[in-house]
């Protein structure tokens, strides 16, 4: 917004000059008979001194004129009416002035505080303690030196796209967005990281990034903006709300911040320390709060240096051309199964784009539309009007070449854990929630050659064995002993 003041500013003050001095001119030519102009001007100095020029002394007055092949009544008519106009137009003039008068002091005032505002550097500012003593908050100027002084050279630091110059400027560090917001999709990417569960944030920023930047102490800080950045990484990452494009679940209600919120990444780290909160310290190290708690600074732990080295290899770069200088980045192929999971924001104006995303962005202003007028807003998944539920099905097919991949690859990972767990815990609606944005995690298999149909059939999950049979799970498989899924209690 401010450079968009700064930016416009100077045009509305010209537009306003020339509307201005239009607007004294016919006042003046109506009262006093003459246009204020700079030849005018110069004119009347001109006859005062008694030089005229041959011209004006040919060229007959208006006035003369008129009295010459006008007759008495036609003059007298266009008196009355000329004194008629003059009354008229002193008359408004002085009810505007009346009227308006207010408010231009109220908007005087109002130009003259967002002045001073506007004259102090951003990152600098002024405040009162509970004692109310005046103090200067440099916590910000403070943080980016911290950074500078503690950090190595070649560090990258996560945070919102706002501090990416601040970051680059006075900390002199590798930032992963900055102001220059052109790019939807990465500012989305950066998004998800902040507002998805701190472990899955994680997961992901640990290829992107050595430290995390968040901006905290209230007022405008990344928690009060999150809601917004939730909806950002939605509208490229369906899966973070799915059905609701306002993420109505991320945000503070009466009862505090909701379920979804205060699992993120970012509110972890905003609210490390605080009401018994701690982020996992076994992927984050707090390393840096300022004087004031307006700026913190986490090390990120389990840094992938695999990931770091291939970004930072100029052959992984691409070039707008052969033997340019313009040769922008890639993301590491540690991130290419998340980047699989988006879905390019398509703006409605941009007519050169053949998809057409018109619905999303119609859902999403119908919502913000209900959550003016205090209506519950209705996800997928949810019961509609008719008593009905939505058919669950997954994003997207898991091709024949994926099915095999993970058929042929036995090994122990994260997905596998997190699906026992869903299927030991008789947790349905996680599961289906996982396998609907993830649909190739019912394919996968731990080192025994076991999997989630295996464990469905285990612990009698019938529910879930119809949703692995939904998705196209084989019955027929077999594990490391030759079983396969229905013949394992037969065995046991």
């Amino acid at each position: 917004m401010v450079r968009l003041i700064l930016l416009t500013a100077p045009i509305v003050c010209a537009l306003c000059g020339v509307f201005m001095g239009r607007f004294v001119g016919f006042v003046t030519y109506n009262l006093l008979g003459f246009s204020p102009s700079l030849s005018s001007v110069f004119k009347m100095f001109i006859d005062d001194d008694g030089a005229t020029n041959d011209k004006d002394k040919k060229k007959p007055h208006k006035k003369s004129k008129a009295k010459k092949n006008g007759d008495a009544s036609g003059n007298k008519l266009q008196n009355v009416r000329a004194t008629l106009v003059k009354v008229g137009i002193v008359l408004s003039l002085w009810f505007l002035h009346a009227e308006l008068r207010p408010y231009a002091v109220t908007f005087h005032e109002k130009c003259h505080m967002l002045s001073q505002h506007m004259s102090h550097p951003t990152i600098v500012q002024k405040g009162k303690l509970k004692s109310g003593e005046e103090v200067t908050v440099d916590d910000y100027r403070k943080c980016y030196w911290w950074i500078n002084d503690n950090t190595p050279a070649d560090a990258r630091i996560l945070s919102w796209w706002d501090y990416g110059y601040q970051i680059t400027a006075i900390a002199n560090r590798t930032t992963i967005a900055d102001g220059n917001t052109w790019n939807h999709e990465h500012i989305a990417l950066l998004g998800r990281v902040l507002t998805s569960p701190e472990k899955e944030g994680h997961r992901i920023a640990r290829h992107l990034a050595d430290y995390a930047l968040v901006w905290a102490g209230g007022g405008g800080d990344d928690l009060a903006k999150s809601p917004h950045l939730a909806r950002i990484a939605n509208s490229v990452y369906r899966s973070m709300c799915p059905g609701d494009p306002t993420c109505s679940k991320f945000g503070y209600s009466k009862e505090g911040p909701s379920k979804m919120m205060s699992d993120s990444f970012l509110f972890r780290l905003h609210s490390h320390g605080k009401f018994g909160i701690v982020a996992d310290p076994n992927r984050f190290q707090h390393v840096f709060t300022s004087p004031y708690e307006k700026c913190r600074v986490f090390k990120i732990k389990g840094v992938s240096q695999e990931s770091k080295k291939w970004v930072a290899d100029p052959k992984n770069r691409v070039c707008d051309a052969p033997g340019s200088w313009y040769c922008s980045g890639q993301y590491p192929p540690a991130l290419q199964k998340v980047l699989n999971e988006k879905k390019d924001f398509d703006q409605l104006e941009d007519f050169n784009k053949v998809r057409d995303d018109s619905e999303y962005q119609a859902q999403y202003h119908e919502n913000l539309k209900k959550r003016s007028e205090g209506k519950a807003i209705t996800v997928e998944g949810d019961k509609s009007s008719s008593g009905k539920k939505s058919p669950w099905k997954p994003v997207r097919e898991v091709s024949t070449e994926e099915r095999e991949e993970f058929n042929s690859s036995w090994e122990n990972s994260e997905e596998i854990t997190l699906l026992w767990n869903y299927i030991s815990n008789d947790d349905l609606k996680g599961l289906m929630q996982r396998l609907m944005y993830n649909p190739e995690d019912a394919f996968r298999r731990s080192s025994d050659g076991r999997g989630p149909m295996w464990w469905a059939n285990e612990y009698g999950r019938s529910k879930m064995i119809r949703v692995l049979k939904k998705l196209g799970v084989s019955t027929n498989l077999k594990d490391a002993r030759g079983m396969t899924p229905f013949t394992v209690d037969n065995e046991l």
